[in-house]
C-alpha cells in the first residue's frame, strides 16, 4: 500500500470510528433511527425494556436509552405537590375544547417540571351506571363527547413532549372485583359505545400510549386480549405507540407478549428475560414480536424528543399564576347550574344581610376523588373560605356542619388545637419505616389529621421512600375541648394506630388491618383544661388512611344548622361526597345521600330561600328535595380552585356555562347497568347493548331528573334559521343562528343530535354528533356552521365487521341539551 493510500485509509477509518450513530442523529427519519438502535441491541437488552421498576423502565447503560418515567394522574401530577385540577367529569362538563387543550399543556409542563415524561391519563371509560367508582375520573356517558374532550387533552400534554396515556382499554366500567370480572360485550356495542373514545384518541389525538384495564373482555384479560390489542388497536386503527399494562394487570407471559402488550408495569413479573427466553426456545414467542414492541417503545421516545438529561422541578411553573388561572377556569366552566327557580341566583348581596353556609362540604375543600387521580395541591380553597374572602364584612356568613357524610367522622378542627407562636395544628414526624424508629425523615405542622393517601404517601415529602408505601407518623400537640362532658374520640384508619391523651392510651389497634375501619372510645374532658394528645400511625404497604375526629357532647348538628338557616336570609347547603366514597378500587354502595337528604329537607322547610351546591364526582339521587329547593348547582370535585369558582357563580361574579356529561337519574333502577352487577360468577353481561345513558332513557321513555347536556345560564339564548345543504356524497353543511337575548354575556353549548326516522337496523332515538361552545356578548348573534360526513350516519355492521352507512331518513336536532331541542331539520340519505 502506498503512503498516500495508507493515509487515506486511516482518515476513512478515523471518520468511521467517530461518525455519530444514526439513532443519535435527530435529523434522520425516526424509523431509520429506531431500526439502527434496534439492530445494535442484544435480545437480552430488548427484553429488559419490556418490564418496569415501579414507575420507571429499566436502565440501558450501553446505549443510554432514556428511561420512561411515569406519573399519575389525569387531573394533576402525583409526584409531589402540584396544581390540582377539577375531576375529569368536571372537565367534560366544560364542553370546551380550547380550555381542555390549555389543561393538557399545564399537565405536560408540570410533568416535565417533576422530571417525569409519561402522564397516565386521560381516562375515557364510559359511565355505564352511576355508582361506578371511577366515573368521576372519566368524561361521561357519551362516546363522542368523551373522545372530543380526550383529543385536546392529549394534544396539549404531548405539545410539551410528554407522553399521554389513554386508559383503561377497555370496558373498565366498574371497580367491584375489577381484577376478576369478565365484561361480556357484543361487537356492535364495543365499537359504538366503549371503543370510540379510544379510537378518537388514537386517530385524531395521535396518543403515544394506551393502558390496558384490569378486567376481562369476552373471556380474555385485556392485557392479553389479541382481538382488542392487535386486531383492533394496532391493525384496524393503525396505532403506532406502545401498550402498557395497568399496575399488576398482567397474567401470563405468552398471552401478554403475543396479544400485543408492549410494557408490563410495575415490574416484569411475566415479561422478563428468563420467562420470555424459555418460551422462545419452545417457539411460542418469536423475536420479531419482541422487535415490534421495541420499535414502538423507541419510536415514542424519539417522537417525544427524550433524553436522559434530568429535568429539575421548576417551582415557578408549578405555582405560576397562569396555572392557577387555568385551574380556576376549568372549575368555573365545568360547574353546571341545574335549577334556578325564581332567579334566586345570582345572590344579590346588596339585598341580604346574612347567608347560612351549611353542610359537610362547606368548610373543607373536596378537590377530587380518591385513588390514582388524587392530587396534593399547594393550597385548596373551601366554599366557606371563598365566600368569606369575597364578601368580607358586607354580608354575615353563619356556618354549621349540619351532618357528617355517612361512613365518615367529624374531623377535630384546627381551632381546637392549642395555638403556637408559629402556626396552629399538630407537630407531625414522618418516618420511612413502620415502627417510628430512628430519626424522622422530615417534620412539619399538620393543621388536622384528615388524610387518604394512595401511592403518594409520603412520596411527596419522604425523598427516596420505597414504592410499597411503608411509613409511620407521630402527631403531637395539645387540644382544648369547647365544653365539658363525655367526648367520643374516633380514629378512621387502616393498619396500626394508637391514640394517647395525657400519656394514657385510649385507643390501641397497633396491627395490620388492610381495610379502613373506625375505632372509638368515650372519655370525659373538662373545658377548662388543656390535654396533651399523641396519635401514632403506621401503614404497611398500599393505600393509607388516617383521620382523627370526635363527637362533642350534647351536640345536635342538625338542630344547629336549622337554627342558623332560620335566622339567615339565604341558606346554602354544601352537600355531596368525598374521596372516601368515590375512588379507585371501589364502587359506591348507594346513590341517596341519606342524612344529607334529611338536612336539606329540614333547612328548606325552615328557610324557603334554600340553594343546594352538590360537590361530588357522580350524581346522587335528589328526588326527596329537588322539587322544593330553589336552586341546585352541580359543582363536582372542583380541584384547588373549586371554592372560588363556586363563590363566584353564587355571587354573580361569573356566569355558569357547564353542561352535564351524564344523565342524573331519578332512581337507581333507571340505569340498566345494575341488572347483572355484582354477579357471583364474576360475569357482567352488557345486555343493554348500545343503550347506555340517555340512549337507554330515550328507548324506554324514562324521564331523568336532569338530562344529558343540561345546564342553565344567567343568560338567555335562542336558536333560529337552520339551513342544511348537501356538499358531497354523504356530506352536509348545517348553518343556524345563535343569539344571546339577555343583558348578560355568556357561553352556550349548542348540541347537535342525529335522530334516525327511517332506518334499516335498530338505532338509538338520538345520538350526539357535534357541539360547539360559543361566547356571546349581550344581544350578540353568531352564525354557527357544522359539518357532517358518512361516519355520522354509520353503524357497526357485525356481519362484515365494518362501519356501514344506514341510508334512511334522519332528523337533525339542534338544542341546548338532549331534552331541550330548539330546532329540527330533516334529510333523506336514500336520495344520495
Amino acid at each position: 500500500m502506498s503512503k498516500c493510500s495508507l493515509v487515506l485509509f486511516l482518515i476513512v477509518l478515523l471518520v468511521s470510528c467517530t461518525e455519530k450513530p444514526k439513532y443519535l442523529d435527530s435529523n434522520i427519519d425516526i424509523e431509520e433511527r429506531v431500526d439502527d438502535l434496534l439492530g445494535r441491541m442484544t435480545l437480552e437488552e430488548k427484553i429488559e425494556q419490556l418490564g418496569g421498576t415501579g414507575f420507571d423502565t429499566k436502565v440501558n447503560e450501553r446505549f443510554n436509552i432514556p428511561l420512561l418515567k411515569m406519573t399519575d394522574g389525569p387531573v394533576g401530577v402525583r409526584w409531589g405537590q402540584a396544581t390540582a385540577l377539577p375531576a375529569a367529569v368536571a372537565l367534560a362538563s366544560t364542553w370546551d375544547r380550547e380550555l381542555i387543550y390549555e389543561v393538557g399543556q399545564l399537565l405536560g409542563r408540570e410533568t416535565s417540571a417533576k422530571g417525569r415524561n409519561i402522564l397516565l391519563g386521560p381516562c375515557v371509560n364510559i359511565h355505564r351506571f352511576p355508582v361506578g367508582g371511577r366515573n368521576f375520573e372519566s368524561f361521561g356517558e357519551d362516546p363522542y363527547l368523551a373522545g372530543q374532550i380526550a383529543v385536546p387533552y392529549i394534544k396539549g400534554v404531548q405539545s410539551q413532549k410528554v407522553i399521554a396515556c389513554v386508559k383503561h382499554y377497555a370496558c373498565n366500567n366498574q371497580e367491584w372485583n375489577r381484577s376478576s370480572v369478565n365484561a361480556v360485550v357484543d361487537e356492535r356495542t364495543l365499537h359504538e359505545i366503549y371503543l370510540p373514545a379510544f379510537k378518537t384518541a388514537v386517530q385524531e389525538g395521535n396518543v403515544w400510549s394506551v393502558m390496558t384495564s384490569y378486567n376481562k373482555v369476552n373471556g380474555f384479560w385485556t392485557s392479553e386480549n389479541n382481538h382488542l390489542l392487535n386486531n383492533i388497536l394496532k391493525k384496524e386503527w393503525g396505532f403506532k405507540g406502545f401498550v402498557v399494562s395497568d399496575w399488576g394487570a398482567s397474567h401470563s407471559t405468552v398471552g401478554s407478549v403475543n396479544a400485543g402488550l408492549d410494557l408490563e408495569m410495575p415490574y416484569g413479573t411475566y415479561m422478563n428475560d428468563s420467562l420470555i427466553s424459555l418460551e422462545m426456545k419452545k417457539n411460542t414467542i418469536v423475536e420479531e414480536t419482541i422487535n415490534d414492541k421495541l420499535r414502538r417503545l423507541l419510536r415514542i421516545r424519539f417522537q417525544a424528543e427524550m433524553s436522559n438529561r434530568e429535568s429539575k422541578p421548576d417551582e415557578g411553573i408549578l405555582k405560576s399564576d397562569e396555572h392557577k388561572k387555568i385551574a380556576y377556569q376549568a372549575a368555573l366552566n365545568g360547574m353546571v347550574l341545574l335549577k334556578n327557580e325564581g332567579n334566586i341566583l345570582p345572590i344579590e348581596k346588596d339585598k341580604i344581610k346574612s347567608i347560612a353556609a351549611i353542610g359537610p362540604n362547606a368548610a373543607f375543600p373536596r378537590i377530587g376523588g380518591g385513588g390514582s387521580s388524587k392530587v396534593q395541591p399547594f393550597y385548596a380553597v373551601s366554599p366557606l373560605q371563598a365566600l368569606q374572602n369575597k364578601l368580607g364584612n358586607s354580608v354575615k356568613i353563619n356556618y354549621a356542619l349540619g351532618t357528617i357524610i355517612k361512613g365518615d367522622i367529624q374531623i377535630i378542627e384546627n381551632k381546637y388545637f392549642t395555638p403556637r407562636p408559629d402556626k396552629n395544628g399538630l407537630k407531625a414526624e414522618y418516618f420511612n419505616n413502620i415502627d417510628l424508629s430512628g430519626k424522622p425523615l422530615f417534620q412539619r405542622t399538620d393543621k388536622e389529621v384528615n388524610f387518604l393517601w394512595y401511592y403518594d404517601a409520603p412520596r411527596w415529602d419522604l425523598h427516596g421512600a420505597n414504592d410499597d408505601n411503608l411509613f409511620s407518623v407521630r402527631w403531637t400537640g395539645s387540644i382544648n375541648p369547647p365544653v365539658s362532658g363525655k367526648y367520643k374520640f374516633q380514629v378512621m384508619h387502616n393498619d396500626g394506630v394508637r391514640l394517647k391523651l395525657n400519656k394514657k392510651i385510649i385507643i390501641d389497634k397497633w396491627n395490620d388491618h388492610r381495610k379502613s375501619r373506625i375505632d372509638e372510645t368515650e372519655i370525659y374532658l373538662n373545658s377548662s383544661e388543656e390535654y396533651e394528645v399523641v396519635l401514632e400511625y403506621y401503614n404497611n404497604a398500599g393505600v393509607s388512611e388516617i383521620k382523627l375526629g370526635w363527637e362533642i357532647p350534647n351536640q345536635n348538628l342538625l338542630d344547629e344548622a336549622v337554627s342558623l338557616a332560620k335566622n339567615s336570609d339565604i341558606a346554602v347547603v354544601f352537600a355531596g361526597l368525598s374521596d372516601h366514597f368515590e375512588g379507585e378500587g371501589r364502587d359506591r354502595d348507594f346513590l341517596i345521600l341519606e342524612n344529607q337528604d334529611r338536612l336539606i329537607k329540614a333547612v328548606q322547610k325552615i328557610n324557603p330561600n334554600t340553594i343546594v351546591v352538590m360537590i361530588s364526582g357522580t350524581p346522587p339521587i335528589m328526588e326527596s328535595w329537588a322539587d322544593d329547593v330553589l336552586a341546585i348547582l352541580q359543582a363536582w370535585f372542583g380541584g384547588q380552585e373549586g371554592g372560588n369558582a363556586i363563590a363566584d357563580i353564587l355571587l354573580g361574579n361569573a356566569n355558569p356555562s357547564g353542561k352535564l356529561p351524564c344523565s342524573f337519574y331519578k332512581e337507581q333502577a333507571d340505569s340498566p347497568g345494575f341488572d347483572d352487577y355484582r354477579n357471583e360468577n364474576l360475569i357482567s353481561n352488557y345486555t343493554e347493548g348500545i343503550y347506555v345513558g340517555y340512549r337507554y332513557l330515550d328507548k324506554y321513555n324514562i324521564t331523568p331528573r336532569f338530562a344529558f347536556g343540561h345546564g342553565l345560564s344567567y343568560s338567555k339564548f335562542i336558536y333560529k334559521s337552520p339551513v342544511l345543504k348537501k356538499t358531497g356524497d354523504h356530506k352536509y353543511e348545517l348553518k343556524f343562528t345563535l343569539s344571546n337575548v339577555s343583558e348578560k354575556d355568556g357561553f352556550e353549548v349548542a348540541q347537535i343530535y342525529l335522530s334516525p326516522v327511517k332506518h334499516s337496523i335498530e338505532r338509538p332515538l338520538k345520538e350526539l354528533k357535534a357541539f360547539e361552545k360559543i361566547f356571546l356578548e349581550s344581544m350578540e348573534s353568531k352564525e354557527i356552521v357544522i359539518y357532517f360526513d358518512e361516519k355520522d350516519f354509520s353503524y357497526y355492521n357485525v356481519n362484515n365487521s365494518a362501519w356501514e352507512i344506514d341510508k334512511g331518513k334522519y332528523n337533525i336536532l339542534i338544542g341546548s341539551s338532549s331534552d331541550d331541542i330548539r330546532q329540527t331539520v330533516s334529510l333523506n340519505t336514500l336520495e344520495d
